[in-house]
């Protein structure tokens, strides 16, 4: 009984040995390393067993194997033995067990992993975890697009696993998330120690169409366009380079977001402080155009005062014209300072006042009655526009055209581009109106035929023309026409026909219209009128005498 139970401790001892000392196949093992021959190290697994590995196995990327006889190495057991009778082993898969293990309880726990990139893939690049083969993406290498990674290759540093799958073999890592993350603690530790109105240094990294990106020392702020210099800057690149050291002062700090809000304009004494003292009301200045827009040019006073000229008063002349066609940009325009207002740093500026009004050049160089010589300009249906000295206009009316023609007749003799002369009639300085006249350089037949002519005066005329109803005169060259019904007072002698061409016949003028230039006569008004007078002078109709007895002796008395 004692020998039966002896036997089976026996085997069961052996069994345990067995199975202490083969060491089980897909399983890492310890081995000492006992010779390194051919580019390879053979170790002795333990059982009697040695296998082989490559030294390149040993050797980190882009170093050189680590390892010596008589080293204790971790191996993967892939067989037991192979056809020489050898253990098939690799340290390479030892170390990818291991690197898992070890990976896995990092990405559980959110703790940072160290390896090296080591190789360039489609879409970024593979990197070594110590035994374990990562894919780092493109976009995760840094905070900023990576033109070269060769400087990064190789060397051993901190990475962030994103995910991993250890079934299929896959790591994904982020050397970005780090960098951020470093990134974030120095810049909220340089963010503590700065305060706003505090004067720093910094280095200009970016430069963008708003601004420029300035390091601080670890933490960026941005310097924005309109804060680096009291003057207008179309581009930060006017005054700033990627490199150059600055001084600015810190004007905002928001302690949430981290950004932060730089100046350099700030660090220099404000120009508007001394704009009222400098550029007083109705003083002259050279100025730059700066900046051209609809509406009117900004004139730059001084760096950082601009003004603006608004189109209005621009000219004189020109009224409806773009600002670009009067000034150019970066021009040196002389201006007048039209008002100020500090509060709401505006200078409202004028170029046409640093001229002449040239209507009032005009007046005192034109007087009414000046004759003057220009193009015409444009037709209209009231009238005509000359042009005259300073690009200023003047105007003559229709009824100024012609003494004998009607103005809608007359202006139709005239064209564009004509030269005509005409004499100053009107100079208007407030309402920029300049009245010309091209008949004031004749003489005016009717005036001239008129003169001392009044409604009731009795003048001699000529015929020169019978018709149906009535009779065409002419006195001293202008020509009037009697109508049937004026050329006698009795019905009976009311026929044109008893007139002849050539007879001389006095009349009473009935009216003298400048206007329309028309003289009015008539027989009738005048036989009615010596009527009247006879009556009055040699006695009335209820003396008793007969109108016959009156007008004979009105005619004895006239000889």
């Amino acid at each position: 009984m004692c020998a039966k139970a002896t036997m089976e401790e026996f085997e069961a001892l052996l069994n345990e040995s067995l199975e202490i000392d083969t060491p089980q196949e897909g399983s890492v093992v310890k081995g000492k390393v006992i010779a390194i021959e051919a580019g390879q190290a053979i170790i002795d697994v333990g059982y009697k067993m040695e296998g082989r590995v490559d030294l390149k196995e040993f050797a980190d990327p882009g170093e050189a194997p680590k390892i010596a006889v008589g080293d204790e190495v971790e191996v993967f057991l892939d067989r037991v033995e192979n056809v020489r009778g050898e253990a098939v082993i690799s340290r390479e898969k030892a170390r990818r067990e291991e690197a898992w293990d070890r990976l896995e309880e990092a990405y559980a726990k959110e703790d940072r992993v160290e390896g090296a990139i080591f190789g360039r893939v489609k879409g970024g690049f593979t990197v070594d975890l110590g035994g374990a083969v990562a894919f780092l993406p493109g976009s995760q290498v840094d905070v900023r697009p990576v033109r070269d990674a060769g400087p990064l290759m190789g060397l051993k540093q901190p990475f962030q696993i994103l995910k991993m799958d250890r079934r299929r073999g896959n790591i994904v890592v982020s050397r970005r998330a780090i960098l951020e993350e470093s990134r974030a603690e120095q810049r909220a530790e340089v963010i503590a120690n700065l305060t706003e109105g505090q004067e720093v240094e910094g280095v200009v990294k970016n430069i963008t169409e708003y601004g420029a990106f300035v390091d601080l020392g670890g933490v960026d702020g941005l310097l924005h366009v309109t804060d680096m210099a009291w003057r207008r800057v179309n581009h930060p690149s006017e005054i700033l380079a990627i490199g150059e050291t600055v001084k600015v002062q810190v004007v905002k700090i928001n302690k949430e977001t981290h950004r932060i809000s730089l100046g350099m304009k700030q660090l220099q004494s404000d120009p508007w402080d001394a704009v009222e003292s400098k550029f007083p009301l109705e003083s002259v200045h050279t100025g730059r155009v700066t900046n051209i827009t609809d509406y009117g040019a900004f004139v730059e006073l001084e760096p950082g005062v601009e003004g603006l000229v608004h189109v209005s008063e621009m000219s004189w002349t020109k009224k409806n014209v773009h600002p670009g066609k009067i000034v150019s940009t970066s021009q040196e325009v002389e201006v007048m300072v039209l008002e100020i207002d500090t509060a709401k740093r505006r200078v409202s500026l004028g170029l046409k006042q640093t001229m002449r009004n040239p209507w009032e050049v005009f007046a005192e160089t034109h007087p009414v009655g000046t004759v003057i010589e220009g193009e015409v300009k444009n037709i209209t249906e009231f009238g005509l526009f000359v042009g005259l000295d300073n690009d200023i206009d003047g105007m003559v009316h229709l009824s100024d055209l012609s003494w004998d023609q009607r103005g809608e007749d007359a202006i139709q003799s005239f064209r564009k581009g004509d030269m005509v002369k005409a004499a100053v009639t009107e100079v208007d300085t407030d309402k920029e109106r300049i009245s010309l006249s091209v008949k004031a350089l004749d003489a005016d037949t009717f005036s001239d035929a008129v003169d001392g002519v009044k409604r009731g005066t009795i003048i001699t005329v000529t015929v020169t023309a019978i018709e149906d109803g009535g009779i065409e005169v002419e006195y001293n060259g202008m020509k009037s026409f009697i109508r049937r019904s004026d050329l006698a007072r009795d019905r009976a002698d009311q026929r044109p026909e008893r007139f002849g061409v050539g007879d001389k016949v006095d009349v009473r003028v009935t009216a003298v219209d400048s206007k329309t230039r028309k003289l009015g006569v008539s027989i009738k008004a005048r036989e009615i009128a010596e009527e009247k007078d006879a009556v009055e002078q040699y006695g009335s109709s209820d003396s008793g005498a007969s109108l016959g007895d009156i007008l004979g002796a009105a005619l004895k008395g006239d000889q």
